[in-house]
């Protein structure tokens, strides 16, 4: 069976991208990162997805987050909200979290060679990124063609190949997709400030996208519904 690393936050793309590599055959090990982010309740998110999905295995690393100072989500900045669709697409947000990306896939790279897969998985966007610029086609492409330089397999002529399976579908489409493969969106969370026992703010940017999604896809979040 191949064996691919997937990142997985615990919000609503990340629980898709599992859910696509497990339809996909592979036998998924799942990698979350304790960053102190001040939305950590998906971390907890990310183990009941985990499980709901059948990953083989769940790990979450822990980083310090001095190195990801300046962000809303990991410092005294206060958290965008009640944005509009045009000023949330417009510039790189206060939620960008420094280089984010590219340090959780270079500790997933590591991963992946130790476990001996050559396959990653992650969940970025290129037409709902929130301005973020290692969300694009371009930085997954580059990091892409850094593991053929940077890893034994690499070298050896079996370089690690990335997928972003979300990259190019509207937020409607990942849930209906994610849907057609069971993903239990109850069980996942997506508020950069949540409220007491994580109620969604319905507010931040995160929210907003989510909210819309839904809309358009037709259906109703289930973590608006009594039983989220």
């Amino acid at each position: 069976m191949k064996h691919a690393v997937v990142l997985l936050s615990g919000g609503l793309d990340s629980a898709t991208t599992l859910a696509i590599a497990r339809a996909w055959s592979y036998e998924t090990y799942a990698l979350s990162f304790d960053y102190g982010q001040r939305h950590s309740r998906e971390l907890e998110a990310a183990k009941k997805i985990a499980k709901s999905l059948g990953a083989k295995e769940h790990r979450v690393v822990k980083i310090d987050n001095q190195i990801f100072g300046g962000s809303a989500l990991t410092d005294q900045v206060d958290i965008p909200k009640s944005r509009s669709e045009k000023e949330i697409g417009a510039g790189i947000p206060a939620t960008y979290v420094p280089a984010r990306n590219t340090i959780f896939l270079a500790v997933a790279l590591g991963w992946a060679e130790t476990l001996g897969a050559h396959d990653l998985v992650i969940g970025v966007n290129a037409l709902d990124y929130s301005g973020y610029p290692d969300c694009r086609p371009e930085f997954i492409a580059a990091f892409e063609y850094l593991a053929t330089l940077a890893t034994k397999a690499g070298v050896e002529g079996h370089a690690p190949r990335i997928w972003a399976p979300l990259q190019h579908l509207t937020k409607a489409a990942i849930i209906r997709a994610g849907l057609e493969l069971g993903v239990d969106y109850g069980l996942t969370h997506s508020c950069y400030n949540p409220g007491p026992g994580g109620r969604p703010c319905g507010r931040c940017d995160s929210c907003r996208i989510r909210a819309q999604g839904f809309a358009e896809a037709g259906v109703p979040d289930p973590l608006l519904s009594p039983r989220g």
